[in-house]
């Protein structure tokens, strides 16, 4: 978390003494202390509470080349963002990584051969799993009978109480992460004493019917819709992810909730949030400021205060190489890693940006094309140039090489795109004109005007995912829309180096999910491991 998270309240003071003198978590509390001292205090409390955030940013107490939470990966790659959008895009037609790239396991994406033992998938299981941990703990902790017991009452308990609800949607989060990538995953709550028992494994449709009843069990508890502090989650997070695991329902469970889709997505749209005018400045250094109309929730950066080599730092830095000038996106970094395939760039009117501002593409210099997978040079592929650690008006971010951008998990275009695709889908409780509306909306901030606007006629489910990837591109949804959409796997749709060919192949279904990592299938008996690997 950062210093823009929290601007009043005494979380925001511990945050900030916290990780301002430290820039880690080594100062929040560790494995040598027990709970009845992290939480015999209403201080305790806070503190735990700001490292269940604080997870999905930082990475351990021992600095970016050490070893950090997640044991068996780097630190320094170790990020929730970085591990998630690894798996979500790299996978895909949205991106490619340069050859050299030593982080073990990236190359077997693009290819789709990847395995049980790949440290990244590995990586993001275990992250996952750490941060349901850290939220089991906190919220086992704040059982009011636990509160009464240490002497926390009054407006401190109220304040615990919150944040315990704001820990079971964090929970319920990962808990989708999970879901969405491995399927049948073990399931522990704070009900689970940590290793009193191995945990066992919940059935994908099971594990849908808890998030879902998770989310509307706390809704009414949490703050109204955009009235929190930034950062943190309110009705409208729970809302924007219950609209999220409804439009995938049908592949989580085989039965479609195309109007739970629609009336969640409209539940956001309806609380007042707003688009910010230029879609360009959406991934910028100064986003935790200019944005929150249009953030649902975030994963806040601070180039001083959490110093990692993932999220938005990896984002920008990673995406610069060739002939590109450092300088220009906020940094002393030239990492030369990820670029995209053709098909993305195909999707825009031209590359500039002069018609679908959208179009965020390097092309001096750089090839359409790729010569070879996994590894192509970084000349080969447009580079994206949508993660700025610049601010609107181009001034630097904090530090030349760690990145002050906030990555949105939920924004508002997202909610536009269920809505209208749930009613293409056959929901009834939404209607057309309204869909057409929304999806207008979109490409008229895209365009500046209403040159980009579409007719029902052309509003179909292809245009749909074609608009979900010029709006959502690089930010981690590809892969699941493409599952949603039929087009992961199958041979009806294509992209260079799809499953290790040059011109792209089918590769077998179960690559939908990605396999339980074979160190846990090891250790725990009660686990299944999905088919196919």
């Amino acid at each position: 978390m950062n210093k823009h998270i929290l601007k009043t309240g005494s979380i925001a003071l511990v945050l900030i003494s916290l990780i301002s003198c430290s820039k880690k978590l080594d100062r929040l509390p560790t494995n040598d202390v027990t709970s009845e001292q992290v939480y015999s205090t209403f201080q305790g409390y806070t503190e735990a509470f700001a490292k269940v955030y604080a997870s999905f940013a930082l990475t351990g107490n021992s600095g970016p080349a050490g070893n950090g939470d997640v044991q068996g990966i780097d630190e320094g790659t170790s990020d929730f963002v970085r591990l998630f959008w690894w798996m979500q895009e790299i996978s895909t037609d949205e991106a490619v990584v340069q050859a050299g790239w030593n982080d073990p396991g990236i190359h077997n994406y693009h290819a789709m051969n990847w395995s049980a033992d790949n440290v990244i998938l590995k990586g993001l299981y275990y992250r996952s799993f750490y941060q349901i941990t850290l939220a089991n703990d906190f919220i086992r902790q704040s059982a009011d009978d636990k509160l009464a017991q240490r002497g926390i009452t009054g407006a401190n308990a109220d304040a615990v109480r919150k944040y315990k609800t704001e820990a079971r949607f964090l929970r319920a989060y990962q808990y989708w992460v999970l879901m969405d990538m491995f399927g049948n995953v073990p399931f522990v709550t704070e009900a689970d004493e940590l290793g009193s028992s191995l945990p066992k494994q919940i059935k994908r449709a099971d594990l849908f019917a808890y998030v879902e009843s998770e989310l509307k069990a706390i809704e009414g508890d949490l703050v109204n819709a955009r009235q929190n502090e930034y950062g943190r989650a309110d009705k409208g997070a729970a809302w924007a992810l219950l609209a999220r695991i409804y439009i995938n329902a049908e592949v989580y469970t085989g039965a479609a909730k195309w109007n739970d889709a629609i009336t969640y997505a409209k539940k956001v749209i309806d609380a007042g949030y707003t688009l910010i005018p230029d879609y360009r400045e959406l991934m910028r250094a100064d986003n935790n400021v200019t944005n929150t109309s249009e953030f649902i929730l975030t994963i806040n950066y601070d180039g001083k205060r959490t110093q990692g080599y993932g999220g938005t730092t990896f984002l920008t830095n990673a995406s610069i190489g060739g002939s590109m000038i450092p300088a220009d996106y906020g940094t002393n970094e030239k990492w030369g890693g990820i670029r995209t395939t053709k098909n993305l760039p195909a999707l825009f009117p031209d590359v500039t940006g002069a018609a679908d501002k959208r179009a965020q593409f390097y092309t001096n210099g750089q090839s359409l094309e790729l010569s070879a997978d996994p590894a192509p040079a970084f000349t080969e592929g447009y580079a994206i140039t949508k993660y700025r650690n610049l601010t609107k008006t181009n001034a630097k971010g904090s530090d030349p090489l760690f990145s002050d951008i906030d990555f949105p998990i939920f924004r508002l275009a997202e909610m536009y795109l269920i809505y209208a695709e749930a009613v293409l889908r056959g929901g009834t409780t939404g209607d057309l004109a309204t869909a057409l509306g929304y999806i207008n909306t979109l490409r008229g901030r895209a365009y500046g005007n209403t040159s980009g606007n579409i007719s029902s006629t052309q509003l179909n489910l292809d245009f749909i995912l074609d608009e979900r990837a010029r709006e959502f591109y690089w930010e981690g949804y590809r892969r699941t829309d493409l599952i949603r959409f039929n087009k992961f796997v199958e041979g009806s749709y294509l992209w260079p180096w799809k499953g290790g060919v040059g011109s792209g192949t089918a590769v077998p279904a179960y690559r939908k999910l990605f396999p339980i990592p074979s160190s846990d299938i090891n250790s725990n008996s009660n686990l299944a491991q999905n088919l196919g690997y």
